[in-house]
């Protein structure tokens, strides 16, 4: 569990009575969804596990995530190795997979049940473009330390993607997006908020199409489900600032989601307990129906703890489907630069689309430097 007696930025006290992302229509991101996704082939990953299986994939996704989970647990303090009677006994029941206290740990982390498509053509209000190549994304945000595996496979060829940037991004505990300043979203009259880049992050993925990273369980906002925003770069060019840059164009845009049952237990925990915001279940999300609207359609994180509770930390993990040649044009809502962040004057109200960078420059950088710095990357989801 990640708590500190300080008050960190960006935990603000919310009012119960401001609606989250105001002017952000979401029964028009549902429908513009469902347009989207009746005109598209919906596919998951069923086709591709004999394959990943047979190329030795599924081994190494068993051997690397139980390495991993072991390491965070060490780096933790979490000495005690638990044996696998102590598994989380009901991982992700909305899949029926019936987890029980003796599965053993191939059948834990290995196949592709859980499952995003691509692409997704809704744009939401919070993405901020230029953000950090970095795994570990928590800066001063406290929580339920989270670390995530996600695995990119194509759709077409069953073969993991590899060297593509996988970038990830959610509100904190308490319901608010770092980086922008907007009615609903946190205090709107801290103008810093512009300038932090928490919970934003972005990684490349490796020979098994795989990126990681450690955060912390996401908090509530009105009117949405728990999630998290997951977006692919291909042909991205990573700057010298550490950055990729501000050309929005994404392979893939998507949410993943978790199971009520985790998120009920973290909710319980400090700081998540003080949010007054409207908490939205999985079951009340519009934009989660849509996903799972097609047979086989699972976006949602199977995981396990690190430790015998909730604050000892989570490791989920997702594998998704991608299709590699396709790519959508993606308007930030802010752009992060090295004096910090600058609010996009051309993406129109939330959830709107349509410009670029201000004066052409590469975010990461300074403000005033030529557009030369700029090179393939970010886009935005809806938040």
């Amino acid at each position: 569990m990640r708590f500190s007696s300080s008050v960190v930025s960006g935990l603000a006290v919310l009012s119960g009575s401001v609606l989250a992302h105001p002017g952000h229509d979401i029964s028009h991101e549902i429908l513009e969804r469902r347009e989207y996704l009746s005109s598209v082939k919906r596919t998951n990953l069923d086709h591709c596990a004999p394959k990943l299986k047979a190329r030795g994939v599924e081994k190494r996704n068993v051997e690397r995530r139980a390495a991993l989970l072991e390491k965070a647990r060490a780096k933790r303090g979490l000495h005690k190795k638990r044996d696998l009677a102590s598994v989380l006994a009901t991982s992700h029941n909305s899949t029926g997979l019936g987890y029980t206290p003796n599965t053993d740990a191939t059948t834990l982390f290995a196949g592709y049940n859980a499952c995003l498509l691509t692409p997704e053509v809704t744009q939401g209000p919070y993405y901020v473009g230029g953000e950090y190549v970095r795994e570990n994304i928590i800066e001063d945000q406290e929580g339920v330390d989270t670390i995530l595996d996600y695995q990119v496979i194509d759709i077409n060829t069953c073969e993991p993607v590899t060297d593509v940037y996988v970038e990830m991004w959610h509100c904190n505990a308490t319901g608010v997006y770092g980086g922008i300043v907007a009615s609903g979203n946190g205090d709107s009259s801290d103008e810093t908020n512009i300038d932090n880049t928490w919970l934003r992050g972005i990684q490349k993925t490796n020979t098994d199409g795989v990126a990681q990273f450690e955060t912390i369980f996401p908090g509530h906002y009105t009117s949405r489900a728990t999630h998290i925003h997951i977006m692919i770069h291909q042909g991205a060019v990573l700057l010298s600032n550490s950055t990729l840059g501000n050309n929005v164009s994404a392979s893939h845009v998507g949410q993943a989601f978790f199971d009520q049952d985790l998120i009920s237990a973290v909710e319980l925990t400090a700081p998540y307990n003080t949010n007054t915001q409207e908490l939205t279940t999985n079951a009340d999300d519009g934009i989660l129906s849509e996903e799972t609207a097609t047979e086989g359609v699972d976006p949602f994180y199977e995981y396990t703890l690190l430790g015998d509770t909730i604050t000892d930390g989570i490791f989920g993990w997702i594998a998704f489907g991608i299709n590699a040649t396709s790519t959508t044009s993606i308007t930030p809502a802010a752009f992060y630069y090295k004096e910090g962040g600058v609010a996009n004057p051309n993406s129109g109200p939330p959830g709107g689309s349509g410009g670029s960078a201000p004066n052409g420059t590469a975010p990461g950088s300074s403000a005033s430097a030529s557009a030369s710095a700029s090179a393939s990357a970010s886009a935005s989801a809806s938040a």
